[in-house]
């Protein structure tokens, strides 16, 4: 059976399911993609109502089954991407015998050191590729090298240990469906969208969803940094409701008026809200005031998070854009003149997915796309049939007559036979004799 790939991302302000087939060239076909609204039960990244995040999963299981003639889901990817999430630095090493190189064996014995260290109260949910030194030099390609001393320079993507609890109890104990793997959103965001070059020239990809705000930053082809920061587009939505208005009508002029910056946007002009059944004027100028300074504190904190790793200007490739609340008018004019690198918006690279074009540049579904990329293991089956029939087998009666006889059926009924005796009891019924 052909293998299809099944993740969830668990956002926000929406969940999203995709199916998608494996072709024999490594990439993807999208075969399916559903969304589901969340109504709360994800907050900041993380889940927050097990009950109601395992309705909403089964709900889009259900419509994604749909699509697939009779196949069932079995198992689901979920990518995480809470508040929690950051990188920690970790080492391991191992001294070289004289005269010796490295080789396969040295990497994969410290390979297998990093994944059996904890952290104290944290849990690793991913291990970036490593970096190799030797002799504290750098080395891109250490086997076949000699050297003394041999380090595996590692990122491990940690989080609290609620984060993946909370996925099982949600999905495979009230949901029932397997986990095929938990993946880090960012990070599969950041291999989806950048190129190698890039990577290796210096980039940060920021991700603006509605919940948090993750940066990813990375360098000589390294993963320098990765964190999460608590603030996103609701928090921009929920300024605007201060202006007196329901959140739904916030989130609905953001999106259509707002701007990020105030000056540039809408200088004298009014918007007509109506609220309760009579119109109201919001001035352009309030709107964009409030959510620039929102704006701007995101910006800053994206700021501080990429500068802790690396000076901007070192970014030849820039700063990234993906996400919902980064369509926001002017926001990439916002970060540029605070970061002073090129910004820009961009999609998912080319030659990752056959068709739906659609797809690879929407900010509500690259993330379910990269999340997609991720799987190895096929996530659906079809159901199992018993056939309990045979083929037909000719068989000679006494009289020499062929008769057919199938396994698991009942013998054929001589009608004539049936007939008489039939007959016969009626005879016998009204026989007063």
């Amino acid at each position: 059976m052909t293998d299809y790939i099944v993740a969830i991302d668990l956002g926000t302000s929406h969940i999203t399911g995709i199916v998608g087939e494996k072709n024999a060239d490594g990439t993807f076909s999208i075969v399916a993609c559903e969304t589901e609204n969340p109504n709360s039960c994800m907050r900041r990244g993380n889940i927050h109502n097990l009950d109601d995040t395992a309705g909403h999963v089964g709900d889009l299981i259900k419509k994604l089954e749909n699509h697939l003639k009779g196949s069932y889901i079995d198992k689901v990817y979920i990518g995480v991407g809470g508040q929690s999430l950051r990188t920690v630095d970790h080492v391991e090493g191992k001294d070289i015998a004289e005269g010796a190189a490295v080789t396969k064996d040295d990497i994969k014995e410290l390979r297998e050191r990093c994944k059996r260290y904890v952290p104290d109260l944290q849990d690793v949910l991913d291990i970036a590729p490593a970096a190799y030194y030797l002799d504290g030099r750098r080395e891109p390609k250490p086997v076949g090298v000699p050297c003394k001393r041999f380090e595996t320079h590692y990122k491990l993507v940690v989080g609290r240990a609620s984060v993946r609890r909370d996925i099982l109890n949600s999905i495979r104990e009230r949901a029932k469906k397997d986990v095929a793997g938990i993946i880090v959103s960012p990070l599969a965001l950041a291999d989806a969208m950048l190129s190698k070059e890039e990577k290796e020239l210096g980039c940060a990809l920021v991700d603006f969803g509605a919940g948090v705000t993750s940066v990813c930053v990375y360098k000589n082809k390294d993963l320098l940094h990765m964190s999460i920061i608590p603030m996103g587009g609701n928090l921009i939505t929920r300024d605007i409701a201060s202006l007196q208005l329901t959140e739904e009508v916030a989130e609905k002029i953001k999106k259509e008026h707002g701007s990020a910056v105030w000056q540039k946007e809408g200088e004298g002009e009014d918007i007509s809200v109506e609220m309760e059944g009579a119109n109201r004027k919001i001035a352009v100028n309030d709107l964009n005031a409030v959510i620039e300074g929102r704006a701007k504190e995101i910006v800053e904190n994206v700021y501080a998070r990429i500068k802790e790793v690396t000076e901007l200007k070192s970014l030849s490739s820039g700063i990234v854009l993906a996400g919902c609340a980064a369509e926001l008018k002017n926001l990439p004019e916002l970060i540029q003149d605070k970061c002073k690198v090129k910004v820009r918006h961009s999609a998912i690279c080319e030659g990752l997915v056959r068709g739906s074009d659609h797809m690879l540049g929407d900010p509500s579904r690259m993330l379910a796309v990269s999340l997609l990329l991720k799987g190895t293991e096929s996530c659906v089956s079809r159901p199992s049939f018993v056939d309990t029939k045979t083929e037909n087998v000719s068989k000679t009666d006494t009289n020499g007559d062929e008769t057919q006889k199938t396994t698991g059926s009942p013998p054929p009924v001589d009608t004539g036979k049936k007939k008489n005796r039939k007959l016969s009891f009626i005879r016998d019924l009204f026989n007063e004799d």
